[in-house]
């Protein structure tokens, strides 16, 4: 009986090494992946950053892919101080844009996603089917009639209707976002609030927001993005040079200097710079409020 004991223990101890080896074979195997994409993905961004500290001669005598031999500031100088793209002034623009659309965004489908998650009315769960079918629909759809619109309020050229629209409703995808983590939201916490006498302002302001700061972080990182990075929107309604953001004032900086590629990559870097470093700072709450709402 002893033997046949000992026997079994062999066994599952065997079993046990070599379960050790698969799961250590799998997450060797997964980092391996990782680090091959992480390389590829960081491949543009380095030649990007190598060849904005290069001279143009340098750039044209050695390979793209070598170390500057001589790093330089003077490219970012030059694009700084271009009187006939002035970026200091584009920045300006995406900046303005970007942070009222923002807290636009973030006002509105806040409101729309409190009303879908804690209220309960009439035609709620299909006025939510609705509003999401809406993603369905493709934005260039929407383009010409939106177009006209504006004009007829007479906003062209104007940065409203690149900020005005944010505040009504803030979007599909971030009321569904925000939906689904207000609902994760204790409701306790609303019956204790309705106790003390607080009413549903109360609740979203002093409840339901204050839980739901990785949620917001993520609308937030994702609504700023979209909007730093718009090239449309910008190119459609703003006619004055005086009036361009980044995007578009890269793009008349790329037809300026069409083979000066020194400095177009250092105008690159200074428009995709503020994402990574907003990126680095919101991260932590970027994967948490992905993660609590459920969407993998």
């Amino acid at each position: 009986m002893s033997e046949l004991f000992a026997s079994d223990e062999i066994k599952w101890r065997r079993a046990a090494r070599h379960a050790e080896r698969m799961i250590l074979g799998s997450k060797i195997a997964m980092w391996i992946i990782l680090l091959i994409g992480a390389v590829l993905f960081a491949l543009p961004f380095y030649l990007m950053l190598t060849m904005s500290f290069k001279s143009a001669s340098e750039i044209a005598q050695t390979s793209n892919w070598a170390l500057p031999q001589e790093w330089t500031f003077d490219n970012y100088k030059r694009v700084l101080t271009n009187e006939s793209a002035p970026f200091f002034l584009f920045l300006k623009n995406s900046v303005v844009v970007a942070v009222v659309s923002t807290a636009g965004v973030l006002l509105s489908s806040s409101l729309v996603a409190y009303a879908f998650a804690r209220l309960k009315f009439r035609g709620r769960d299909r006025l939510f089917i609705l509003l999401l079918s809406t993603m369905m629909l493709p934005g260039i759809v929407t383009t010409v009639p939106t177009y006209i619109l504006f004009a007829q309020l007479r906003w062209v050229d104007t940065v409203l209707p690149l900020t005005v629209p944010a505040f009504f409703g803030g979007g599909a995808f971030n009321v569904f976002l925000l939906r689904q983590f207000f609902m994760s939201i204790p409701r306790e916490l609303d019956e204790a609030a309705i106790l003390d006498g607080g009413s549903n302002a109360t609740i979203f302001w002093k409840v339901i927001l204050p839980n739901s700061g990785a949620a917001l972080a993520t609308v937030g990182v994702f609504t700023f993005i979209y909007n730093w990075r718009d090239f449309m929107g910008p190119l459609i309604y703003l006619n004055s040079p005086e009036k361009q953001t980044l995007e578009v004032g890269l793009r008349t900086y790329q037809t300026l200097h069409q083979e000066s590629w020194d400095l177009i990559m250092a105008a690159a870097v200074i428009v995709v710079l503020p994402l990574i470093v907003l990126f680095i700072i919101g991260q932590r709450y970027f994967v948490k409020g992905i993660v609590m709402t459920g969407i993998k």
